[in-house]
């Protein structure tokens, strides 16, 4: 009996310690599996997982994890531009924090630091300084308090990052200076470099040409004296060696030919070292070198394409007074040869429509990171209107269609309708029967499509590599210049998104405009 007794009570134990295991190693595995799903780039599939495993984790209290990933899971949605949901999981991390700083009798500090600088990355890409500076404040609050090092010095970089982003170059510079005087006195030089590189990716990103010039000067002057700085420091461990060894040498009454050795050694070993010290100086120049020559070639990029919009609207202007002469006469002829005066008009129209779109096009491509003002619209009801403007153009045997729900998004409506206008256009032109399709599909929270579906000739497979690029062939201009896709293209990319031919439809031909809000 007492036997049984002690069996079943072994059996419960057991059961609770295989029940207590059981969602710790299920969070454990989430994350796991959440860390592979983002190292192999499936972004979707890991932020699921990693909100899982922040769940999982939550439910042992065990908030360091959690918050963890958490963080990982939020840095996801902004990847993708899902704030709203962001700033939800931020809001619920809060509670977490709060419901364990409750429990445990204690502060998190860093927690709070971690979910604190997720939503100042938030703001910060939101171009929302305001909201940026409010949570900046609260790290530095959060890091003082803290008291950590480790915290001041995240602190340091992520002020430095905001102030650049601002364009708050005198406040960015000093929390820069002061960081990189930390690592300095930590003898930290390659934390120096990294710093130095970073504020590189920095001004490269924002486009501040005058940062990201100060910037190279000053990485410049640092990694001359590096080398300098190195160089003592080795010295200076040389040199506790070799007394070392004199003391040692001198303590043990060695012989004189062991002394020798020893001498000859260090010697030796100096030799090695400066040699290696010579080399590795030849390697930093040959790369401050490398990145003289491209910042030259930068320069040298920007001024040609600079020349080459001042060349293109030097000669529309040029061309413009000859092709109005020639329309002139062209009507003149109109009595006497109006066959010969038609085409002429005709290629003179051609010409000046030419004219125009190089012009347009130049304009684009040098103002492609001003992007256009967004408004409210009916996406039924405006793809209904646009359709119907392009009726006419459709052949009697051609069946159009819209697919569209009765949906409000935010977009720029007549740079929008004169993308979908071209497409519909040219499907109208190119279709003799079938159908004409436009649809318009929600991808996300922030993202939707405008598809222009027909069943027309379709385009060749070897010139579809090619149709948003100009000037790829000779074309006759009277039937079309080759420039509007390349031009709907531009404007799609100064709307956010991004035209694409669907490659995979056979059918005829499928365009996707897809959008970013």
């Amino acid at each position: 009996m007492r036997k049984s007794i002690i069996a079943i009570l072994m059996t419960f134990c057991l059961s609770i310690m295989t029940y207590a295991q059981t969602p710790r190693d299920r969070a454990t595995e989430l994350k796991e599996q959440a860390q592979s799903s983002l190292n192999q780039k499936d972004y979707i599939k890991a932020r699921y997982l990693f909100k899982k495993a922040y769940e999982a984790f939550a439910t042992r209290e065990n908030y360091p994890q959690a918050i963890e990933c958490g963080v990982q899971a939020n840095a996801l949605y902004v990847r993708e531009n899902f704030y709203k949901e962001g700033f939800e999981l931020c809001r619920d991390m809060d509670q977490l924090i709060w419901a364990g700083e409750q429990n445990q009798k204690k502060v998190f500090y860093d927690l709070r630091f971690l979910v604190n600088k997720e939503r100042l990355q938030m703001y910060t890409a939101l171009k929302n300084p305001a909201q940026a500076k409010t949570q900046l404040n609260k790290l530095e609050e959060t890091a003082n308090l803290a008291k950590n090092d480790s915290l001041t010095e995240v602190l340091l970089y992520t002020k430095a990052n905001y102030y650049y982003t601002f364009n708050q170059n005198a406040q960015g510079d000093a929390c820069f200076r002061k960081l990189i005087n930390q690592y300095k006195e930590k003898k930290d030089y390659a934390k120096v470099n990294d710093c130095y590189k970073n504020l590189i990716g920095i001004a490269r990103k924002a486009n501040n040409a005058r940062l990201m010039e100060h910037t190279y000067e000053s990485y410049i002057v640092w990694t001359d004296s590096v080398k300098a700085l190195t160089a003592q420091d080795e010295l200076n461990v040389l040199k506790r060696k070799y007394d070392e060894s004199q003391l040692t040498i001198q303590e043990k009454d060695d012989t004189l030919s062991a002394k020798q050795y020893i001498i000859i050694g260090l010697c030796i070993l100096v030799v090695i070292l400066v040699a290696g010290l010579v080399i590795l100086a030849a390697i930093l120049l040959k790369f401050i070198a490398g990145n003289r020559k491209l910042k030259k070639s930068v320069k040298i990029a920007n001024e040609h394409n600079e020349l080459k919009t001042k060349f293109i609207q030097n000669i529309s202007s040029q061309m413009e007074p000859t092709l109005n002469t020639l329309a002139t006469s062209a009507n003149e002829l109109l009595q006497k040869a109006p066959q010969e005066a038609s085409q002429m008009q005709s290629q003179v129209a051609a010409l000046k429509k030419f004219s125009d779109d190089i012009q347009e096009l130049s304009s684009l491509e040098n103002s492609l990171t001003e992007l256009y003002e967004l408004g409210e619209i009916n996406v039924g009801t405006f793809c209904e209107n646009v359709m119907d403007k392009v009726k006419e153009h459709i052949k009697i045997d051609v069946t159009p269609s819209v697919n569209a729900p009765k949906l409000q998004v935010k977009t720029n409506k007549e740079q929008l309708e004169r993308i979908l206008l071209y497409l519909l256009k040219n499907a109208a032109f190119y279709t003799e029967q079938g159908r004409i399709s436009l649809e318009f599909k929600k991808r996300g929270a922030h993202t939707h499509q405008f598809i222009v579906t027909d069943t027309g000739i379709g385009i060749p497979a070897e010139q579809q590599e090619n149709i948003f690029k100009p000037f790829t062939e000779v074309k006759d201009l009277t039937t079309g210049d080759g420039l509007g896709l390349p031009i709907c293209s531009l404007i799609a990319a100064k709307m956010n998104g991004s035209l694409t031919l669907d490659t995979g439809y056979t059918k005829g031909t499928r365009f996707i405009l897809e959008l970013h809000v």
